[in-house]
């Protein structure tokens, strides 16, 4: 069975925004029904390195999309820029398994934005993140 073809966990829906960087790893789900704002895939091989693993730079820039968009969706009319990304990671992804990124912010400022995010596997905790995040005011609505 294809990724495409496995039933999301309940909660989610597909992503409202699209990226050139996460175009090739579609689709992308979301959940803001809770206290964390989740973005979630099932891992494939287009997110793995050579020996079939999650790759860590799927990770980063996944981890960097949902913190910046847990802030962006607590401010109206702002953009994020990140000034500071910082990962951990504890354990692999394989490909089949539900990757879940749950993202909140730690703090909400006017100029600057902090944020925290659990990544699992199935579950699992695989990697811990966080960042620092430049609040840009766009005047022009929210940008999700």
């Amino acid at each position: 069975m294809s990724s495409a073809d496995r039933p999301i966990p309940p909660g989610f829906e597909r992503h409202f925004r699209q990226s050139p960087v996460t175009d090739p790893w579609e689709p992308l789900y979301i959940n803001r029904s809770g206290p964390d704002f989740r973005l979630g895939l099932w891992i494939g091989r287009q997110h793995c390195n050579a020996r079939g693993l999650l790759h860590g730079g799927v990770i980063s820039a996944l981890a960097d999309k949902a913190m910046g968009l847990s802030c962006v969706l607590q401010i109206e009319n702002v953009s994020a820029l990140t000034v500071n990304l910082a990962l951990d990671f504890l354990h692999v992804g394989k490909i089949g398994q539900w990757l879940d990124f749950r993202a909140r912010p730690a703090k909400l400022g006017r100029t600057l934005s902090f944020a925290d995010a659990r990544i699992f596997a199935d579950d699992e905790l695989i990697a811990r993140a966080s960042a620092t995040f430049r609040i840009i005011q766009t005047g022009m609505g929210n940008p999700n």
